[in-house]
């Protein structure tokens, strides 16, 4: 469970909200508090004011993964092997073991033929595709990805939904711009002026959403 308690942070105004779904899908308009309410539960921002809780702790004592809408921001390393392998090697696993786990997630996102590359050589894709491999290689209690999808083309984001989808992470927390997307999560936060407008199952929020930019193109197209 996600636990958010009386949280007043920047814009966010949240006085109390309980997730259990798996994946849920976080939406709404520029600057409606969506990347400072996923970086508040990744742990990268400690709020002024209440108390989020992940899995019954502090985000600081989760295990989680992040990706953010701007991999030249946070990749660190010069060389992809080097990058998806930081998590581990900070966490003291032996060599062995480190080289288990980067090869394993190259291979989950597909891109084993990048480990020996420059970072500054990739492509945006495949910088995104380094992040979530980074992300996800030490199985993160929670992935968070901020609109890790906004600057794919549609083969790589299609891609990047696969894995998110397969992720066993207990919860994945995911702001995206695409509402087809959004209507796959198992739960939808809609917010708006830092405040969580809609909330429920994509059903349940759609619902209150039709007629607006936030309706999926799919579900236009369905009815």
């Amino acid at each position: 469970m996600i636990r958010i308690t009386d949280l007043r942070h920047k814009l966010l105004d949240i006085p109390d909200l309980s997730l259990v779904a798996r994946h849920i899908a976080v939406i709404g308009p520029n600057g409606s508090g969506k990347t400072t309410l996923l970086s508040v539960c990744a742990g990268l921002e400690e709020p002024k004011r209440g108390r989020v809780q992940i899995l019954g702790k502090p985000p600081s004592a989760a295990k989680i993964g992040w990706v953010g809408e701007f991999p030249d921001r946070t990749l660190l390393f010069s060389r992809v092997y080097d990058e998806i392998a930081s998590t581990p090697r900070f966490r003291h696993y032996p060599c062995t073991r480190a080289d288990e786990l980067v090869r394993a997630a190259a291979e989950a996102v597909g891109i084993v033929h990048l480990l020996d590359k420059k970072v500054s050589a990739l492509s945006g894709g495949e910088k995104a595709l380094v992040g979530l491999a980074a992300a996800v290689v030490d199985n993160p209690e929670v992935l968070i990805l901020d609109e890790a999808d906004s600057h794919l083309d549609a083969g790589t984001a299609k891609r990047v939904h696969r894995i998110v989808r397969e992720s066993p992470a207990a919860h994945v927390l995911w702001c995206t711009q695409s509402m087809d997307a959004a209507a796959e999560a198992d739960f939808i936060l809609f917010m708006d002026g830092g405040r969580v407008r809609h909330h429920g199952t994509p059903d349940e929020v759609f619902s209150a959403l039709e007629g607006t930019c936030f309706y999926p193109t799919i579900w236009r197209l369905r009815s």
